[in-house]
């Protein structure tokens, strides 16, 4: 009963509506849910990543299982993404922590960040086929040791991104391993990525506890609605088509960054 009580049905709702969302576009919750908390809920910024990004890592650890399960997780990318991301994580929450995560400064920064990065992941979304052509037919082979260097500079700048506006471990990940490791199935990078993104949320998510950004009865509402939403989702994604999909929510995302932005 006590939890129950703690459960906000509108909070609920909308993740249901972004799980089914996530579900039918296998676009990250934190391109959705974190903008849908500061705009529409006028949370502060930092408690929306920090509640958002412990969301993204209870909620993706289940999809880790069943990749790891169907043997569509390559560790070794995952070690490599977590080389970098792991740090410049730390480093991200240090520095909020350092600064003051609450003053006028910190919240336009981390808006800034995640307007952005959300108008980011949205041109990933609309160009991504061209974005592949472009690097197969352009890009010079490279060797395996730069491939390594490069995948842990990706995951520190992943790292910055998703600690500081929790977007960009779907969309942006995915594109730049396929990038890399074209000879990989594509089964094995949104499972490699998936996997990363668990530890990557857990440990910011984790950091912006300690900094006091967490709404736990927020959190709870979440997860609520968005499990069964997403399951919903994935049920019907055979029956919408997926450009149709992502570019409609390529559109949003661009609506929304350009709210954060003031554009």
């Amino acid at each position: 009963m006590i939890i129950l009580h703690l459960i906000n049905p509108y909070y609920a709702i909308s993740g249901f509506a972004v799980g089914l969302l996530v579900g039918l576009t296998g676009v990250g919750g934190g391109s959705l849910m974190t903008p849908l908390l500061v705009l529409l809920f006028k949370f502060h910024p930092a408690t929306a990543v920090g509640t958002d990004l412990l969301y993204a890592a209870i909620s993706k650890s289940s999809g880790t299982v069943v990749h790891g399960l169907r043997k569509t997780v390559d560790w070794r990318i995952v070690g490599r993404l977590a080389t970098g991301s792991v740090p410049a994580t730390a480093i991200c929450i240090g520095l909020l922590a350092f600064y003051g995560k609450k003053d006028a400064t910190a919240s336009s920064v981390i808006t800034n960040i995640l307007g952005c990065a959300l108008m980011l992941t949205a041109l990933v979304l609309l160009y991504r086929s061209k974005i592949l052509a472009y690097c197969k037919r352009c890009l010079p082979a490279v060797s395996g040791r730069k491939i390594r260097n490069l995948t842990i500079l990706t995951g520190a700048l992943l790292g910055i991104m998703v600690s500081l506006s929790s977007v960009g471990a779907g969309a942006i990940g995915v594109t730049v391993l396929i990038i890399l490791y074209p000879t990989i199935p594509t089964a094995r990078i949104v499972g490699s990525d998936i996997a990363h993104a668990v530890p990557l949320t857990l440990i910011a998510g984790l950091g912006h506890w300690v900094l006091g950004d967490i709404n736990w009865p927020l959190l709870l509402s979440l997860l609520t609605g968005s499990i069964p939403g997403i399951v919903l989702g994935s049920n019907f994604i055979i029956r919408i088509p997926e450009r149709l999909l992502r570019q409609i929510m390529a559109v949003a995302l661009i609506l929304v960054a350009g709210r954060l932005l003031g554009i």
